[in-house]
């Protein structure tokens, strides 16, 4: 008998061996580097804000309108918040995406069921705002693969399955939140131009003793109006270079899906995410 039991303990030891060193080359397998990415992409702020302020347009510019400019304003304004919601059901997508693929790479699972409903019925395309065939396409795709990841509660899915599968259509959407990007850009330098406008016309000609209060006022309120539009124009500016960055971080990803536990790549992701943080520091700090 205690020759059995030496037998069996040096059989267990020997089959140690054998799987510590089978496992010594590679190591665990860790996705931090893959999840932190996931978390400050999905967190990375600054488009869902620029969206409102691109639907609330003609809320700020209206006290400042002539009563001829007033009729289009309005056209413009019910334009706007027709497709908003479209907009910012980009962004769900695309934030709902990186979560689930947070949570892919990460040792823990929840239920993200009910955030499938946050994302509507699909998308119209219309040619003024911007979106296109591909774009509604895409986000199609990807809902369908979000729902389909979700509805299996992770089961039989991979980082590598969900890249794979999703890149295509999460590089078209991220396309076109930067395109919208620019949109609001553009709409908020005609608003600026609109409201600054009037100050830079009607101030050099309000010089008279009676006006001296009411010209102070109107300087003070030129002041703070051109700060915030001076804020604003960073929060643009932060808000297309972190979409950059999610896009070319992502396909990096796509591009090493076979060398995630490889260092360069780890550090490559780890540098994506942290750049993403420090872009998100500076859209809440402004």
């Amino acid at each position: 008998m205690k020759t059995f039991r030496l037998a069996l303990v040096s059989f267990l030891f020997g089959l140690s061996l054998v799987l510590v060193g089978c496992a010594a080359p590679g190591g665990p397998v860790s996705l931090q580097e893959v999840r932190e990415f996931a978390d400050a992409s999905a967190k990375l702020g600054g488009y869902g804000e620029l969206s409102r302020r691109y639907r609330d347009t003609y809320e700020r510019e209206q006290p400042y309108l002539p009563v001829s400019a007033d009729k289009l304003a309005r056209e413009n304004d019910a334009k706007r918040r027709a497709v908003y919601e479209d907009f910012v059901s980009v962004q769900k997508a695309l934030v709902l995406y990186m979560q689930t693929l947070s949570l892919l790479a990460g040792d823990t699972r929840y239920d993200l069921s009910e955030r499938i409903d946050d994302l509507g019925n699909g998308l119209k395309a219309n040619a003024e705002s911007g979106l296109q065939q591909r774009h509604i396409a895409a986000y199609t795709g990807l809902t369908r693969l979000l729902t389909r990841v979700i509805a299996s509660g992770y089961q039989n899915r991979s980082v590598e399955t969900m890249v794979r599968d999703g890149d295509a259509d999460v590089q078209v959407l991220l396309e076109a939140m930067i395109s919208l990007t620019r949109l609001y850009y553009k709409t908020n330098e005609n608003e600026k131009k609109t409201i600054l406008g009037i100050f830079d016309v009607e101030l050099p000609f309000a010089k008279g003793r009676d006006d001296r209060m009411l010209v102070t006022l109107a300087k003070v309120h030129y002041l703070n109006k051109a700060s915030e539009y001076k804020l604003i124009d960073r929060r643009y500016d932060l808000a297309l270079q972190g979409l950059t960055k999610v896009a070319l971080g992502h396909q990096k990803l796509r591009e090493n899906l076979h060398k995630l536990t490889q260092e360069d790549v780890k550090r490559m992701l780890g540098n994506y995410g942290r750049d993403l943080r420090m872009i998100r520091e500076g859209l809440a700090s402004e």
